[in-house]
C-alpha cells in the first residue's frame, strides 16, 4: 500500500482517522489542554522574568483573560467534529493568531503560547490554506520580537524569508506525512476489518455447508438403503416366496419339495447376510479411535479378504486430523468404490492412495478391471459418490474405458476439525 498525500485534507489527523485507535484519547487531550497550558506557562514565565509594573499587567491580564475565553469557546469546549469544520477552524485560528500576536508584541515570552498557532493552522483545509497559515504564524512568531514583520523584512529580508520558508516547509511537510500515515493506517484497519468479516462469513458458510452435507448424507443413506433393499432383500424375499410356493405345489414329490425348500433356506441365509451388511453400512468405521488412513487401510484389507482381490493402500503427505464430515465422506467413497469394483469390474487388483496436501485431500481408487464408458447411468454408485463430494465443495473425477480399468479420484478441501477452525 503506497503512501498518498491528500492535498484537500488538513495536516493534523482528524478525529475520524484516530477514533478507533489508541491515539484518539491522547490527541483529544492535546487538542483541549495544550493551548491553555501554553498560555498559563507563558503568563507565569512573564510574571517571573518580565519585570513589568501593575499598569502593564492590568492591560496584559485583560488580554490573557480574553484569550482564555476564546480558547474555551473555540478549542476546549466544542466537540471535535465542530472544531474540524473548516469555517469554524479558520475562525478559531484567526482569533488565536491575533491574540497571540498582541501578547507576544507586549512581551516576547508569550511566543510560548504563539506556538499553538502552528497546531491551529494545521487544522485548516484545503492544504494550501494551512501552509499559508503556517507561513503567517512563522512570520509573526519570528519577527514580533525583532521590531515587527515590516522592520525585520526591511532589515534582513533574506534571513527572515529563509527562516519562514524552512520552518513552514518543515512543519507542513511533517504534517502532510503524519496525516498520510494516519490515513494509511485507517485504510489498513478497515481492510483488516473487512478481511475479518469475510473470514467469519466464510467460516459460517463452511459450517453451514458441512451441516447441509450431514443432513443430505442422511437422505443419501436412505436412498442407498432403499436401492439396496430393492436390489437384494426384496428380490431375495420374492425368491424365497416363490420357492416356498413351488415347494407347496410339489409336496407329493419329496425330492422336488426338498430341492425347493433348500433353495428357500439358502436365499434366506443370503438375505440375512445382506441385511447385516446393510446395518453395518449405516455407520462409518470408528474414526473416533482410528485415523482416516488406518480406517481406509482396514476397509481395503477386509474387502480384499472377502473378495479375494488384492488391494493395496498407500498414504502420501503428512496425515492430520480433519473435519469429521470430510473423513466420513472419504470413507463412504472408498466403500462405494470398492463395492463397484466387486460388482462390475472383475478386477485382479486394486490400488488406493490417500494424499494429504496443504489445502486439499485426495483419494484415488484404481483397478485393472473391465472398465466402462463413463456417463450417466442407473444405480446409486457413482452418482451417490459425486453427490457426497460435491456437498463438501469437492470434485469427483472418473476415468475409464472398456478393457482399460477404472480410476476414481475424489478431491475434498482439507477442512480442519471444529476445534481448530477458528484462530
Amino acid at each position: 500500500m503506497s503512501l498518498k498525500v491528500d492535498w484537500q485534507r488538513p495536516l493534523w489527523p482528524p478525529a475520524s482517522a484516530t477514533a478507533d485507535t489508541g491515539w484518539h484519547p491522547w490527541l483529544n487531550r492535546v487538542d483541549r489542554y495544550l493551548p491553555g497550558s501554553l498560555l498559563v506557562i507563558a503568563t507565569l514565565v512573564t510574571l517571573g522574568f518580565g519585570h513589568h509594573d501593575g499598569r502593564w499587567w492590568v492591560h496584559t491580564g485583560m488580554l490573557v483573560g480574553g484569550t482564555a475565553v476564546w480558547l474555551l469557546a473555540t478549542v476546549s469546549l466544542p466537540n471535535p467534529r465542530v472544531r474540524e469544520y473548516p469555517p469554524f477552524a479558520a475562525m478559531s485560528f484567526v482569533g488565536v493568531l491575533t491574540l497571540a500576536s498582541f501578547l507576544e508584541a507586549r512581551d516576547v515570552t508569550f511566543l510560548i503560547f504563539m506556538i499553538y498557532a502552528f497546531f491551529s493552522a494545521m487544522r485548516l483545509q484545503p492544504t494550501w490554506l494551512s501552509f499559508t497559515a503556517l507561513a503567517a504564524t512563522s512570520l509573526l512568531i519570528n519577527t514580533l520580537g525583532n521590531g515587527g514583520p515590516v522592520h525585520a523584512l526591511q532589515d534582513k529580508p533574506g534571513i527572515w524569508i529563509t527562516i519562514i520558508v524552512v520552518q513552514t516547509a518543515a512543519i507542513g511537510g511533517g504534517g502532510l506525512l503524519s496525516a498520510a500515515v494516519a490515513r494509511q493506517n485507517e485504510d489498513r484497519r478497515r481492510m483488516l476489518d473487512r478481511l475479518a468479516a469475510m473470514y467469519e462469513e466464510n467460516e459460517g458458510l463452511q459450517e453451514q455447508l458441512l451441516r447441509q452435507a450431514r443432513e443430505a448424507g442422511v437422505l443419501d443413506e436412505r436412498q442407498r438403503l432403499a436401492q439396496e433393499i430393492h436390489d437384494t432383500l426384496a428380490q431375495g424375499y420374492t425368491g424365497i416366496i416363490r420357492q416356498l410356493e413351488a415347494a407347496a405345489l410339489a409336496k407329493d414329490e419329496p425330492a422336488e419339495w426338498q430341492r425347493h425348500l433348500d433353495s428357500a433356506t439358502a436365499l434366506a441365509r443370503e438375505n440375512l447376510t445382506a441385511a447385516r451388511r446393510s446395518v453395518r453400512a449405516l455407520h462409518p468405521e470408528n474414526l473416533d479411535t482410528a485415523t482416516l488412513p488406518e480406517a481406509l487401510a482396514d476397509v481395503a484389507e477386509r474387502w480384499s479378504e472377502r473378495t479375494g482381490v488384492p488391494a493395496t493402500f498407500l498414504t502420501t503427505g503428512e496425515p492430520r486430523a480433519l473435519h469429521p464430515e470430510v473423513e466420513a465422506t472419504l470413507l463412504r467413497v472408498t466403500q462405494e468404490a470398492l463395492s463397484n469394483v466387486d460388482k462390475h469390474a472383475a478386477a485382479k487388483r486394486v490400488g488406493l492412495t490417500l494424499s494429504y496436501m496443504d489445502d486439499e485431500l485426495t483419494l484415488d481408487v484404481r483397478d485393472d478391471g473391465t472398465g466402462f464408458v463413463p456417463g450417466p447411468g442407473p444405480g446409486f454408485g457413482l452418482p451417490g459418490m459425486r453427490r457426497r463430494v460435491l456437498r463438501l465443495a469437492g470434485t469427483l473425477h472418473v476415468e475409464s474405458e472398456p478393457g482399460g480399468g477404472t480410476a476414481i479420484s475424489a478431491v475434498l478441501p482439507a477442512v480442519p476439525p471444529p476445534s481448530e477452525a477458528t484462530p
